[in-house]
């Protein structure tokens, strides 16, 4: 009896063996495939990281280029003030610069698209342009400032000069019309006191001293002094006589009055008008005081212009 045939089971094993390298070359290409995915999901991360700092970058820089253009303008700002100047215009581009600043800081990491970033950036090279012809116009200015103050400082300097130039002239013509009214002051010389009796009877004394109850009038004599400065015109010339006491005797009734001496009024006793001719000419006054004469030293002054011309006493016993 021949053996019974059986089927070989090597095949059996050959299937097998065959699934098994399907499946992992399944496998094998399964997780091929992923780490391709992640391949290109980390080089997608690395990419946007990449592009988001240098959007953030670009963003950071542009926030600094606002921030000096505000610095600029308010540096600006600061020099037209110490011009004098209205500022209205930077003020009003000063707030807009707060405006984008705010902004662009408002922008988040990787928000400042390009759209942004170039309208930022145009608005930038705007305000650099404008900043730069107001720079010019502010140096053209401070150099007409420190032009007119040269010219200002020059002509103060020659103002200085020439106030002391006039101030000096003006002192020496005072000096000069304060010594011409000296010299032409008029002086009496010779002066003498004599006295006259109800009588008429006139009394001389080369001491000048006299009996008080036998004066009925006092009679002063003098000459003006030669003087060729002053004018030959009528001069007006005063005399008073001080009683013992320093009052001035004064009656109205007798041409008394008051005039000026040295800034201030003061009586006289009596005056006379006389056309000066410089030929030493003789005066005399004649006082009748209509009373009793006091005791004691008499002063006899006598004024022109409201200058003393001369003076002397004479004394009642």
């Amino acid at each position: 009896m021949e053996p019974q045939q059986e089927y070989p089971e090597p095949r059996q094993n050959n299937s097998r063996v065959l699934l098994w390298v399907a499946l992992v070359l399944v496998l094998l290409g399964i997780n091929g495939v992923l780490f391709y995915l992640n391949s290109q999901k980390k080089n997608e991360n690395e990419q946007l990281t990449t592009q988001v700092q240098a959007k953030d970058t670009k963003l950071q820089a542009q926030i600094k280029e606002y921030e000096d253009l505000k610095a600029s303008y308010e540096r600006q700002s600061q020099d037209l003030q110490k011009l004098g100047l209205n500022n209205d215009s930077l003020q009003a581009r000063i707030a807009s610069i707060n405006a984008d600043l705010l902004k662009l800081r408002s922008f988040k990491a990787g928000s400042f698209s390009l759209v942004e970033q170039q309208r930022f950036k145009q608005r930038a090279l705007n305000l650099e342009s404008q900043l730069k012809k107001k720079d010019d116009q502010i140096a053209d200015l401070k150099k007409s400032n420190e032009t007119l103050y040269t010219e200002t400082a020059t002509l103060k300097e020659r103002q200085n000069k020439l106030t002391d130039t006039i101030s000096t002239i003006a002192k020496t013509n005072r000096d000069l019309s304060d010594k011409v009214t000296v010299a032409s002051r008029i002086q009496a010389d010779n002066i003498h006191v004599s006295i006259l009796n109800k009588k008429d009877k006139e009394t001389d004394d080369d001491k000048e001293e006299f009996k008080a109850r036998k004066v009925d009038r006092v009679k002063v004599a003098f000459n003006l002094s030669r003087n060729d400065v002053t004018p030959k015109d009528t001069k007006t010339i005063y005399m008073r006589i001080l009683e013992p006491d320093g009052a001035a005797l004064y009656n109205l009734s007798t041409g008394g009055g008051t005039f000026t001496v040295d800034g201030q009024e003061a009586f006289y006793t009596m005056k006379q008008d006389v056309v000066f001719d410089n030929t030493r000419q003789a005066l005399n006054f004649v006082y009748a005081k209509g009373g009793d004469y006091k005791i004691g030293q008499h002063t006899v002054e006598l004024y022109e212009g409201g200058a003393l011309m001369g003076k002397t006493t004479f004394t009642l016993k």
